[in-house]
């Protein structure tokens, strides 16, 4: 019985280890790797014959079980040719002279994450999809390869540092700031709007073949590996510098480099310097190596802007000038402050931007991509004698410099200049910094000196951030608040003219212009008058002047300023000052009900709107009166100046309102002309106008409800009041209801 047990089981364990068996070997003909796969990228390079220079590289680098195993690669493969001429111009007689570290910059550069056929090269990997491949123009793909920790003299002593990997000056760790590497097919050029010539200015001893990889033309695209892709290359390329690298070893740029070094940050980093001293063995400290956020971006930093995948598509771009170009033009520049280090460092900062650019600039781009100061190119491109494609963008070498709006234009005069610091605070904190620095516009400036705005009792606070004020000869504290804010900046705002012809290019004749916040601005003989010199009678003069691209600067004694007075006021005073001319109407104005002695109001004329008040000579007021418009002797034309009748009363009023235009001001300048709407209303309760007639410079008439024209007294009107100005008229205006 025994027996037949044990022949049992021994027979059931046979069975079963057949069973076993047969399963296995199911298991294994269904998962092993089929007759069809391709090799693996190294293996690929081993049965082609000609690679075997490359593959001691590989080798050497340490990535032969990398590439002979699963993965996903695209490999950039230089051929034994490619690599003769590498040794050759590189004096070496076999790669086995190459160390390794040479061995792993020409294999990890050459090698991309991901596998890519020439066409899926051209598509942008978005951050927002994971898997899927955005059909837009791409030109660069993120390599294996980065630097590490590298040695800079800084301040004449050595540093260890790494560069950053962020444009703010931050360090993000998992982040090695892997290199890009170019790439030019056909259709990419085409994409981008580029041609073969501007892949031929960067890459002058290559050929463009349709599908470049930086300076190598591809010999054999698309070579299908069981781990990734592998495109043949006929050169050996190698990891270029990134912007910062390159400037910094190239002896014609160095003073800017040393500008650059102004804005140069370093900061003590552990994690990097943990890693560096258990790889090294050494003891030394890491910085971090970034740059001041004020500076567009970082050139040492690798990422693009979001230090995501947008460095597939875009790069940043510099144009550096060489020393000799730079130190003449800084000499120029900085007249006043001698040195970037003396001026406030936004200067420095303008400066730098102005050369920087957050695109791709190529060749045939150059005048039309703008900095990152939002501004086009100022030299030619006959300037550019040096052009890379660097691994982080585009770098061009010029025999001129960047000359920055802030810095051409009429904006710079104040800002250059240390003797208005207070002017150029004011044009920044009132928003007119940004038109008085485009180069096409038209302006002329009066300049403020910081002597001549605290003469007239103004400064700034630092401590409060606000402006103050402190009427001159009077004591006590100043009055910091945004009132006195807005009388500093009204000073400004008459200082600066829209003069697109010229206007106050020549100030030796006469004539009067519109300043930039409505409010006008004489000359006279060299003499200038806003509506509170002209109160004070106290006109600016001219010291000295500077044209620029975009206008005039005069340098002046004394400022403009700005009248605080009522209208009636200096109608008073015309009134008294040219009697024939203004004397009537005020003394129908003053007995009026629609005035008020005890603080020289008119009713519905706000203080500090625009008005236009059209007085008519007294003459023109007896025409009235003889006319029935205004109350008196209809005979005679003697006036009433006090009536009792309420319709004599109503009449004077109705005079009065027709003849101030409301919220325009109107000149003799030839520049405006047409309706404008007055203060009277008819019975209906329609606004009635009076049309202006403008057709050249002291050329002004206006025309009333029944088409008669009415010229002004040109030598006694123009005159400036509170945002206000006052005409003389040769007649008076009738209205439809009269």
């Amino acid at each position: 019985m025994f027996k037949i047990l044990k022949n049992i089981a021994l027979l059931s364990v046979a069975v079963c280890l057949i069973l076993v068996s047969c399963k296995k070997k199911e298991f294994e003909d269904y998962y092993a790797r089929p007759d069809n796969l391709a090799d693996p990228i190294y293996q690929q390079l081993q049965a082609k014959g000609n690679f075997t220079s490359l593959l001691k590289c590989i080798d050497k680098a340490g990535y032969k079980e990398s590439l002979s195993s699963g993965g996903y690669w695209t490999f950039f493969a230089a051929d034994d040719e490619a690599f003769k001429a590498y040794l050759l111009n590189t004096g070496m007689s076999s790669v086995d002279q190459l160390d390794s570290v040479t061995a792993r910059q020409i294999v990890t550069y050459n090698l991309v994450y991901n596998a890519y056929t020439d066409i899926n090269l051209l598509k942008y990997q978005s951050p927002s999809q994971t898997n899927v491949l955005e059909p837009q123009v791409a030109f660069k793909r993120k390599t294996a390869y980065y630097d590490f920790v590298y040695t800079e003299t800084v301040n004449g002593k050595p540093k260890k540092v790494i560069n950053t990997n962020r444009n703010s000056g931050a360090y993000t760790e998992a982040d090695n700031g892997n290199k890009y590497i170019p790439y030019f097919l056909d259709a990419g050029l085409a994409g981008l709007g580029l041609t073969a010539n501007d892949y031929t200015t960067f890459y002058q001893n290559s050929t463009f073949g349709g599908f470049n990889i930086a300076g190598s033309k591809v010999t054999e695209k698309n070579v299908v590996a069981e781990n990734g892709i592998i495109h043949i290359v006929d050169k050996v390329n190698l990891p270029p510098q990134n912007i910062d690298g390159y400037i910094t070893s190239n002896d014609d740029y160095s003073e800017f480099k040393r500008l650059l070094n102004l804005v140069a940050t370093y900061n003590y980093n552990d994690a990097v310097t943990k890693r560096y001293q258990a790889l090294s063995k050494k003891s030394d400290s890491v910085f971090v190596k970034g740059y001041n956020p004020s500076l567009a971006f970082a050139p040492n930093n690798e990422n693009f802007l979001s230090s995501g995948t947008d460095g597939q598509i875009d790069g940043y771009t510099m144009f550096i000038p060489r020393n000799a170009e730079l130190k003449a033009y800084t000499k120029n520049l900085l007249t006043y402050y001698g040195t970037f280090e003396a001026a406030p460092p936004v200067i420095l900062y303008d400066f730098l931007n102005a050369h920087m650019f957050r695109t791709s600039v190529w060749p045939n781009k150059i005048n039309s991509e703008l900095n990152a100061s939002g501004e086009t190119a100022t030299f030619a491109k006959t300037d550019i004698f040096d052009k890379k494609v660097l691994s982080n963008g585009l770098f061009y070498g010029i025999k001129s410099v960047q000359d920055a709006d802030v810095f051409r234009t009429l904006y710079g005069k104040p800002y250059l200049n240390p003797a208005y610091t207070l002017m150029t605070r004011a044009l920044d904190g009132d928003g007119l910094k940004s038109i008085l620095k485009i180069p096409a516009a038209k302006y002329t400036i009066f300049m403020m000196s910081n002597l001549q705005i605290r003469v007239a009792g103004y400064d700034y606070y630092e401590d409060q951030g606000n402006w103050g004020y402190l009427a001159a000869g009077t004591t006590g504290n100043p009055a910091i608040s945004d009132v006195s804010k807005a009388k500093i900046f009204r000073i400004l705002e008459t200082s600066v003219l829209t003069t697109r012809a010229g206007e106050l290019n020549n100030l030796s004749g006469k004539g009067i212009v519109e300043a930039y916040n409505g409010e006008y601005v004489k000359y006279n003989a060299g003499k200038v008058y806003a509506s509170g010199n002209e109160e004070t009678n106290t006109p600016v003069t001219i010291d000295s002047l500077k044209d620029v691209i975009n206008g005039r600067a005069y340098y002046t004694k004394g400022l403009l300023t700005f009248t605080e007075q009522p209208i009636p006021f200096h109608i008073e005073a015309l009134s008294k000052k040219t009697p024939a001319n203004f004397s009537s109407y005020w003394q129908f104005l003053s007995n009026s009900p629609i005035y008020a002695a005890s603080d020289k109001s008119i009713l519905k004329v706000d203080l500090g709107a625009f008005y236009t008040f059209l007085i008519p000579t007294n003459a023109a007021i007896t025409q009235a009166v003889k006319d029935g418009v205004l109350p008196g002797n209809k005979t005679t034309g003697v006036p009433n100046f006090k009536p009792t009748a309420s319709t004599d009363i109503d009449n004077v009023q109705k005079f009065i309102y027709y003849h101030i235009l409301d919220k325009n001001t109107v000149v003799s300048d030839g520049k405006k002309a047409g309706a404008f709407q007055t203060l009277l209303k008819n019975n209906d309760g329609d606004v009635l106008t009076v049309t202006a007639v403008s057709p050249s410079k002291d050329n002004l008439s206006f025309r009333d409800s029944f088409n008669k024209n009415v010229s002004i007294d040109l030598n006694n009107s123009n005159n400036l009041s509170n945002r206000t100005v006052i005409h003389s008229l040769n007649a008076y205006l009738k209205y439809n209801d009269q």
